[in-house]
């Protein structure tokens, strides 16, 4: 295969700010990160935290990947009112408090307040704006909303470009946009005058001291075409309670259940169907292959019917044909499914689009995992044969001796595994790795792969399994003498092999991930979780992305020197289960401290190195939020810290020691072959679990 053109994914592709230029008369829009955000998947509404959805920029309803509304935005009596406060109502709404200044007798203080609280229902975006008077004398008011539609695509909305304004028609309560097959309308309550040439519904009254005008508008949207996801009937866990020594530990767990509740997506019509996470806001508010499976991964201990539903939609997808346009390939697990493909710059994905590396064996893993956490046996049993496809995929990629990957189709991703930036993979001195390049975490994710899979085919008599523990084994030996490198600091894994077979000697967090997938020996272990703990990598607010010696190591650069909360939770996660407790409780603590500056929601990714000034982490301007492994990530590491290994099928549960900074801690709404559980651990550490799961708990090994 010869070196794909170099091409990045999320490095530059969301607008830092907008499409709206910093001309005179104009304003800058605020950063993706700072807008507020109300989800329910395949739904959003991202604004500015006074409420104001302001067209220009990437603000906007957006349902299946077209943006809906690009403004809605409210005036009283001539003015913009002044944002004071956003709070967010779950994690489909927001709420936001304004006052609309020099109205009435507000000399000296203000007496004219707007209330706006914005929800999404079933489909709709719903919004009640409320103008209230304390004033002493009667005031006028004249409220207006402008609103306008460009029905956008999602690519036109991630790149800033700009798109045509549909003109709006008029409707005898509110406005209808018609274009590109969609209506949107709008309506209000009570019936406002309309302007359809200038987009505006307004109403006019008097009110005295005490009074209010409250208008109640809803956005719905009819569509032709037939989604491949829908809103789910209900989520797929039950409450969680947490209470910890560490109240942070706390708000973080429950502030990621409720941003993960936004993210559900159902797979096609039926009521009944398999449910999964879409990937997160705005962008990825779709189905992903290794993000949806990490996910589900994480949030095991709360169930297995988000796995099992994840595992099924994936599988009804697996590549059955070789389609370089699309990577798809016999046996492979997609990468990620859009209405209409995405479309950005150099890049241009199909709407099916297979371009991932790791998706195939992690498939492997969570319907292992899944199984040992007690999914039904028939459920598992049906899976089988996708996953035996799955390891014969793994079988012909790696007929060089590990897996690769390169963009066959020229306009594709230029890095397939989970940092897909063009410079993520590169040298210790920055030069950039040419492909074909083989990732060191994917050899460990098919070694672990492998041998989950020997143990299924094993478990439910199905033949094979001895070859494959005979394949991960010779995997392993590959890995041990062509990955390790060494520095003055001594010796560690590469984060790839480059064209030529020679080993990317670069220091990253991709190494992280070979812990608990067996690739490594004890020894192995002990180099990697020292070079994890180096000031080099841990930031104190999580993993690094890459070593701060890099030439190209930034504190905001995507992959080379920012953190991301799930990359940190894998490796929490893997120190834990290689019982490295301290070490995994060390990382955690990581994403603890920073919870506080984002209101306990993680973004996707953060600068971790803070000013000198300024204890805290650094926004990374055009980070999602919510993100589904982020937020997953924290439940998953911290079930791991616990020590918590279940095996259902044999009738046993290991339990290991707590960690002490977050102890005593209580654990309630876990679930082991779908009976409760809960845990509690003293101010020693020592971990107790109840269920009424018929297993016995062991201490772990």
């Amino acid at each position: 295969m010869e070196p794909s053109v170099v091409k990045g994914y999320d490095v530059a592709d969301a607008p830092v700010r907008s499409s709206v230029s910093a001309t005179p008369g104009r304003t800058l829009q605020p950063l993706l990160h700072d807008l507020v955000s109300c989800v329910r998947a395949p739904s959003l509404a991202l604004s500015a935290d006074d409420g104001q959805i302001r067209p220009g920029g990437v603000q906007g309803w957006l349902r299946h990947d077209r943006r809906l509304l690009t403004g809605l935005t409210v005036e009283v009596s001539g003015q913009h009112p002044d944002g004071l406060v956003s709070r967010p109502v779950g994690s489909a709404g927001a709420s936001f408090t304004a006052v609309a200044r020099h109205l009435g007798d507000d000399i000296a203080d203000p007496t004219v307040t707007v209330e706006r609280l914005r929800r999404l229902v079933d489909g709709h975006l719903e919004e009640t704006v409320t103008v209230c008077s304390t004033a002493q004398s009667a005031v006028d008011v004249e409220l207006v909303l402008t609103a306008s539609s460009d029905l956008a695509p999602i690519g036109v909305v991630k790149s800033g470009q700009s798109h045509p304004v549909v003109v709006p028609d008029a409707l005898p309560d509110g406005l209808a946009w018609r274009a590109a097959g969609l209506s949107v309308r709008l309506r209000a309550d009570p019936q406002p005058a309309v302007d359809a040439s200038a987009g505006t519904l307004s109403w006019t009254t008097r009110l005295s001291s005490g009074q209010t005008l409250r208008v109640a508008l809803v956005a719905t949207v009819e569509d032709s075409v037939e989604h491949p996801f829908t809103e789910p009937d209900r989520v797929p866990w039950g409450p969680v309670s947490l209470h910890s020594n560490d109240f942070r530990v706390a708000a973080l767990v429950e502030q990621s259940l409720g941003d993960l509740a936004g993210l559900v997506l159902r797979d096609g019509g039926d009521p009944g169907g398999d449910l999964f996470l879409a990937a997160g806001s705005p962008w990825f508010l779709t189905l992903f292959g290794r993000d949806s499976l990490w996910s589900a991964r994480m949030l095991l201990p709360l169930g297995t019917e988000l796995a099992m539903g994840t595992l099924r939609t994936l599988g009804r997808r697996q590549g059955g044909a070789d389609v370089p346009e699309t990577e798809e390939q016999a046996g492979k697990i997609l990468h990620e499914v859009r209405e209409s493909g995405l479309d950005v710059g150099d890049l241009a994905l199909p709407p099916v689009y297979f371009g991932t590396v790791d998706a195939t064996p992690l498939w492997v893993t969570l319907l292992a995992e899944a199984w040992h956490w007690g999914a039904p046996s028939a459920e598992v049993a049906a899976l089988l044969p996708v996953a035996e496809r799955c390891l014969a995929w793994l079988e012909t990629q790696a007929q060089d001796g590990f897996l690769r990957y390169a963009d066959r189709s020229g306009h594709g991703l230029a890095n397939q595994g989970w940092k897909d930036s063009a410079d993520s993979i590169q040298w210790a001195d920055g030069r950039l790795a040419e492909a074909p390049i083989a990732l060191s975490e994917v050899q460990g994710y098919a070694h672990e792969a492998a041998l989950n899979g020997a143990a299924l085919l094993d478990a439910f008599g199905r033949p094979g399994g001895d070859r494959w523990r005979d394949w991960a084994e010779g995997l392993r030996a590959r890995f041990r003498s062509r990955f390790w490198v060494a520095d003055g600091d001594g010796a560690y894994p590469a984060i790839a092999l480059d064209r030529h077979d020679r080993a990317v000697d670069s220091v990253a967090s991709n190494m992280a991930h070979l812990l608990g997938t067996g690739i490594l020996a004890a020894d192995e272990v002990d180099l990697v979780a020292g070079r994890l703990a180096s000031p080099d990598l841990d930031s104190g607010f999580g993993l690094r992305t890459l070593t701060r010696r890099s030439p190209r190591f930034s504190r905001l650069s995507y992959h080379g020197g920012t953190v991301w909360p799930h990359d940190t939770a894998i490796a929490a996660r893997g120190l834990a289960r290689e019982g490295q407790g301290a070490a995994a409780a060390r990382l955690f603590g990581g994403l603890v401290e920073a919870g506080p500056t984002f209101g306990y929601r993680l973004p996707e990714l953060y600068g971790g190195d803070a000013p000198l000034d300024a204890p805290a982490p650094i926004p990374y301007p055009a980070a999602c939020r919510p993100q589904a492994w982020s937020a997953a990530g924290v439940v998953g590491a911290l079930v791991a810290l616990l020590g918590l290994d279940p095996d259902v099928p044999s009738g046993v549960v290991r339990v290991g020691r707590g960690v002490p900074p977050f102890a005593p801690l209580s654990l309630d709404g876990l679930r082991i072959g779908g009976e409760p559980a809960a845990v509690e651990v003293d101010a020693d550490g020592q971990v107790s679990l109840s269920t009424t799961a018929p297993v016995t708990v062991l201490p772990s090994r």
